[in-house]
């Protein structure tokens, strides 16, 4: 089942992207939202990166659902690519969706991997968008 929601416009602006910046996406599946990866794609000027190519890059979205195995292993692996400075866009299914994960887990997790929670809001319809900030040295 793919979560498009064409009706809805997705702001990836107003969630931090910012143009000219090279965002990496992991976690992809067939629940993810395409219109809001669209709309990264927009705002950036580049198409989203896998984590194969091996590019340093700006920021990171991490589709993560409850199941899909130890947060705190993910978010670390997520910063293998990530420029110093950057962020991870860590997107879950919001509450009462399956696959919910809440935010006492993410709240767990992300100091685990030396991240900071900066903002939490609504992504899409069906996705919350929580933006964690590497410390800065």
């Amino acid at each position: 089942m793919r979560n498009t929601d064409e009706g809805s416009s997705v702001d990836a602006a107003k969630l931090g992207f910012e143009p000219d910046t090279v965002i990496q996406e992991l976690g992809w599946d067939d629940d993810v939202d395409d219109a809001l990866r669209v709309a990264v794609e927009d705002v950036t000027g580049n198409e989203l990166v896998d984590g194969d190519v091996g590019l340093v890059v700006d920021g990171v979205i991490l589709w993560w659902r409850d199941g899909d195995g130890d947060l705190g292993d993910a978010l670390l692996d997520a910063l293998q690519d990530l420029a110093e400075g950057g962020s991870i866009w860590l997107l879950t299914p919001k509450v009462g969706r399956p696959g919910y994960v809440s935010g006492a887990d993410i709240g767990e997790a992300a100091p685990v991997a030396g991240l900071s929670t900066t903002t939490t809001s609504a992504a899409t319809a069906e996705w919350a968008a929580t933006k964690l900030s590497t410390h800065k040295r």
